[in-house]
């Protein structure tokens, strides 16, 4: 089973940038279907993006569709979150999860693996 470590979280104004990234160990980071999760003060765990393991299909929740971008790179087992013109709104833990072999599920509940979360602040 893999172990995650996210970072690249930060402080921005809004329509800034950032990138976060969550390094996975082990051998088997081919196999599994990440994604990303984030968190606001008193509010759910909510999706955020998704790559399914064989890399080909990418998933988006509406809120950052056009906005962020999940990828990979299997050489350094990493997935990367690239967020561009951030909004207040986006304002949240974020957390790395995995799933062996996963469909690219948008519920917490079918990722088995979690990071221990970044904190992205965005002001207006």
């Amino acid at each position: 089973q893999v172990q995650l470590v996210e970072s690249g979280g930060g402080s921005v104004q809004a329509g800034g940038s950032l990138r976060l990234s969550c390094a996975a160990s082990g051998r088997t980071f081919s196999r599994y279907t990440m994604a990303w999760f984030r968190q606001a003060p008193e509010k759910e765990r909510e999706f955020v993006s998704a790559i399914r393991w064989s890399g080909i299909s990418t998933y988006y929740a509406n809120s950052v569709a056009g906005r962020f971008t999940i990828s990979r790179d299997i050489a350094k087992n990493t997935v990367y979150l690239q967020m561009n013109s951030l909004k207040p709104e986006d304002t949240a833990a974020y957390y790395c999860a995995a799933v062996l072999y996963g469909p690219g599920s948008d519920r917490a509940r079918d990722y088995d693996v979690w990071g221990q979360g970044t904190q992205v602040t965005v002001s207006s």
